[in-house]
């Protein structure tokens, strides 16, 4: 480290106007700044960001390329602050292209008593992680890190994917105070511009630029599209939530169509009829469903217990998904062919469900290809094609009127239930032989729980009895995967009872484990530890010991983006406990039965001592797969309200007392 007041002024201010700013030279403003308005509880800020991507010929290699700047100054306000110092920047490869990084430079200022000392970054702690064979992480972590440190870095990536105009992000999960966006688009270019997002720009220009590209010889004007955004608030995720991609505000930019160098229009967004065609043309997506001859040799043996449409389907489904094991790749493309997959048993997501939508094809079942986008990887653009917002498959089968969508990667789920990652939006399906449509992927099940206990309080404060558990959906393949995820039934049911301190499990049976398209049975017969001994008067007794909610989802003062739960949920827990004799209902937990408005859903709670049994009934109901930012703090106040009544005791005291 070394004084650098040479090099930092402390007047420096923040200019007006579009540009880049200069490299470590900070503020006194920049040096004391200990919180922002945006965000009190910030751990971090950036104070200024910018960014300029522009088209660049390549000159020994014949070939235009973006050419990208980045160069950030972020604030560490406290130690959890120096999560933002962990620098990751993903480098995409396309075909025997891929992006390369240049010009990396990054620095952390430190300001201590009046003194201030620069600390580089060693070039040799850059290191490299292969993400898949399709993206690469260059990450690194910034030196030398105090409270009150600034981190600064900028660099240069060069980027073949010329499709693809760098999209902007102004939203991160840290607050910004100023962040701005510069993109030269050549005349010969015509991009799809899209800011999404609830935040709004603070300004934007567009202005000509002279000659700012040359292509043999040839001079080309730009359009320099300025985009500047400041006091953003971050980010903040919460659960049940899509691809963050889908709602941070960013700037995206999609080639629509360009000039070839013979002065011909040449159009880069398709219509569907175009990707129809070269779908089903490609070797490693339409050739592959047409390989139904892979399969006539097999269906004798896998149809013999079958008599109808529906359960040729069911054996098929069934017969893929405990031959082909998924390798941990996913796309909407063959990794290695269809007929590979079945004779090595393993393949990509897009080997196994293509396979599977041949082999229905093979038994005279109508079934066709569905590409879709996982929740992770965010929603498709439904207004025109790109074909590089997909990112799987899956197989639609139409029997007798009626649909089912099927993801055979997944060996735990049942015929007819897609796993929660595919229910994202809408996709589309690709028969071979007419046009592609839309199709709505939602839930087929909805994910419910029900909780019974049935049992008797006895001299010693025990309660015995059995808890019997039935789950469907969404809930039976969680805890199917669970289950099988252990050594064995045992081991899963001795982890279950060493996480419930107060509970013991005498006996145990599990129903349906391998019968998928039945609720999956626990059968239990517990020893529940509720008071010491029945001696004392009165007794308390909190009834929401199972599956409690602990904590509220949902914190935001305002959520700009839906709660998507994926299904619809529902969850019941009922319990008939026998007392004592001459035992009364002194108090209670608050009888409630609130509602969500537009009966979106609800919340039921009732206690009763009829007959020396004690009866008490919950009910936890949502009744949408999605609900919109308007509905969010109904939701908030619907959980504020179970975890209130949840603390509450039921109070048993003895007549006469």
């Amino acid at each position: 480290m070394r004084n650098l007041f040479f090099l930092l002024s402390f007047f420096s201010s923040t200019t007006l106007f579009a540009q880049d700013f200069d490299y470590l030279k900070v503020s006194q403003a920049d040096l004391n700044f200990t919180k922002t308005k945006l965000d009190s509880n910030a751990n971090a800020v950036v104070l200024r960001e910018f960014g300029t991507a522009a088209v660049r010929f390549d000159d020994n290699y014949g070939n235009l390329y973006i050419d990208f700047e980045y160069h950030v100054r972020i604030k560490i306000l406290n130690k959890k602050g120096f999560e933002s110092a962990n620098i990751v920047i993903p480098l995409f490869r396309s075909g025997d292209k891929e992006e390369t990084i240049e010009e990396l430079k990054a620095s952390t200022i430190n300001y201590v008593n009046g003194i201030i000392s620069l600390t580089e970054l060693d070039k040799k702690k850059i290191f490299t992680e292969k993400m898949n064979k399709y993206v690469t992480l260059s990450k690194f972590t910034m030196p030398n890190l105090t409270e009150g440190s600034i981190i600064e870095y900028s660099y240069r990536l060069h980027s073949p994917r010329i499709f693809n105009f760098r999209t902007w992000e102004f939203q991160s999960n840290i607050p910004k105070l100023h962040s701005e966006y510069i993109a030269m688009i050549p005349g010969l270019y015509n991009y799809n511009v899209a800011l999404r997002g609830a935040q709004k720009l603070t300004s934007q220009n567009a202005e000509l630029s002279r000659e700012c590209l040359r292509i043999a010889g040839r001079a080309i004007d730009c359009s320099k599209m300025t985009y500047i955004m400041k006091d953003i608030p971050p980010f903040i995720e919460e659960d049940y939530m899509t691809a963050p991609s889908n709602f941070k505000s960013a700037i995206n930019f999609e080639l629509s169509d360009y000039i070839t160098s013979n002065g011909a229009k040449q159009s880069i967004t398709k219509e569907w009829k175009d990707i129809d065609y070269q779908l089903v043309d490609d070797k490693s997506f339409g050739s592959q469903i047409k390989k139904k001859d892979l399969f006539k040799p097999l269906l004798p043996d896998i149809l013999k217990n079958t008599t109808d449409p529906l359960s040729k389907a069911k054996a098929i489904y069934s017969y893929i998904k405990h031959n082909i094991k998924e390798n941990g790749f996913i796309g909407i493309y063959s990794e290695n062919t269809i007929k590979k997959a079945l004779e090595t048993h393993t393949g990509n997501t897009a080997d196994i469900n293509l396979a599977l939508v041949a082999a229905l094809n093979s038994a005279e079942i109508d079934a066709e290809a569905v590409i879709l986008s996982t929740r992770v990887n965010g929603l498709v653009n439904t207004l025109f094609p790109v074909i590089s917002d997909f990112n799987y498959v899956i197989a639609k089968v139409n029997i007798d009127g009626k649909s089912y969508l099927l993801d055979a990667s997944e060996p735990l789920m049942p015929f007819g239930l897609l796993p929660l990652r595919c229910i994202n939006g809408q996709g589309r399906v690709i028969p071979l032989k007419k046009p592609s449509y839309w199709y709505d992927l939602t839930a087929s099940q909805k994910e419910t729980t029900r909780y019974n206990l049935t049992g008797e309080l006895g001299k010693d404060g025990k309660i015995k009895g059995v808890l019997t558990t039935y789950s469907i959906g969404y809930a039976a393949f969680n805890k199917r995967r669970r289950i099988m995820a252990a050594n064995s039934i045992d081991e899963f049911v001795e982890k279950l009872d060493e996480s419930m301190p107060t509970i013991k499990i005498v006996k145990h049976e599990i129903k349906n484990l391998d019968s998928l398209e039945n609720p999956l049975t626990e059968i239990y017969d517990v020893e529940i530890s509720a008071f010491q001994n029945i001696n004392h008067d009165p007794l308390f007794f909190n009834p929401f010991f199972i599956d409690r909610t602990t904590r509220n989802p949902f914190n935001l003062n305002e959520r700009t983006y839906p709660v998507d739960l994926g299904s619809q949920t529902e969850q019941r827990v009922s319990m008939s406990i026998k007392l004592p004799d001459n035992y009364t209902l002194a108090d209670k937990p608050k009888e409630l039965n609130i509602g969500l408005p537009g009966a979106g859903g609800r919340f039921l709670c009732t206690t009763s001592l009829e007959d020396g049994i004690l009866v008490f009934n919950q009910l936890l109901q949502f009744n949408k797969p999605i609900y919109g930012p308007e509905e969010y703090l109904g939701l908030k106040e619907l959980y504020s309200r179970i975890i209130q009544v949840q603390k509450t005791d039921i109070i048993l005291k003895k007549q006469g007392k």
